[in-house]
């Protein structure tokens, strides 16, 4: 961990947490700030301060505190956003472009416009830049995202009752495996392990490896052991219970406390190490 603290933020946009140094201003949770992003000045809030950030992160500056000027503009930025988004919708429609506009985005300084939009495949939307920027004169970026930076953008609540991790926890997005959520021996039904954007969970990577961590001390499911004097099968273990299932010779099954079973020596595969066959990801 570094000496150095970084004030941890959150850009208003698309939810994107970034990295800044230290302002020679107090910076306190919750503060709006306005903070120098590669396209330009950027609205964000502050969540914290700390010292240990991502490797690839690159910390930005923060140019001033938000001020009633930025606000006004900000508000202002939205109502553009909104009518630019009819227009945008009726340019995709004449160019026949097979692609869904998700979010568009004026930047404080007024010099350039995101526009977001997702699609199946690749699309060629040169005509339509040029047409777009015919209309707003200004520098044009059409930016195609996937299903979870969509999710990202938009927000809204998890099956949990919480806001999406994508937009609310989570730095950047990562893969997800099916060989997650088998380890979680979770069922594998994909309207039980998908969140709102259709793909894998991301808290399936969140637990992983709290989930491996405890395991790895204990037989692996599926093997044959000793209890009680007889030869049973460990069928699962359930850690939110606590809780083992056993199956006897005869087919007989029964639970007993975790705490019950033989403890091994912690075996070596990684949280990480993914079999062949589980091997699925689900794209970023």
């Amino acid at each position: 961990m570094s000496d150095t603290n970084y004030v941890v933020a959150k850009l208003f946009y698309n939810n994107e947490t970034c990295y800044c140094n230290l302002p020679d201003f107090t910076a306190n949770r919750g503060d709006s700030i306005i903070v120098e992003t590669s396209n330009g000045p950027e609205i964000a809030t502050v969540s914290g301060i700390g010292q240990l950030i991502p490797e690839d992160a690159e910390p930005v500056n923060i140019l001033r505190t938000c001020s009633d000027e930025d606000r006004e503009q900000h508000e202002g930025n939205k109502k553009r956003e909104q009518e630019a988004f009819e227009i945008t919708l009726e340019k995709i429609k004449k160019h026949g472009l097979d692609m869904k506009l998700v979010s568009i985005h004026y930047f404080l300084d007024d010099q350039k416009i995101i526009f977001n939009f997702t699609a199946d495949g690749r699309v060629d939307f040169r005509e339509l830049v040029k047409d777009l920027a015919s209309v707003f004169k200004k520098r044009i970026e059409l930016r195609q995202i996937g299903a979870r930076d969509e999710a990202k953008i938009i927000n809204g609540c998890g099956v949990c009752g919480r806001d999406f991790c994508c937009s609310a926890i989570k730095h950047e997005l990562q893969p997800v495996t099916i060989k997650m959520a088998k380890d979680q021996n979770l069922t594998l039904n994909s309207s039980k392990i998908s969140g709102a954007c259709g793909r894998l969970l991301c808290c399936l990577a969140y637990e992983h490896e709290a989930y491996c961590n405890f395991k790895r001390n204990y037989p692996e499911e599926g093997s044959t052991l000793m209890f009680e004097d007889k030869k049973v099968t460990l069928c699962e273990i359930n850690i939110l219970k606590r809780v083992a299932t056993l199956r006897s010779q005869d087919n007989i099954t029964f639970t007993v406390p975790i705490e019950q079973l033989p403890q091994t020596s912690p075996r070596e595969e990684s949280c990480d190490e993914s079999k062949k066959e589980d091997a699925i990801v689900e794209e970023v």
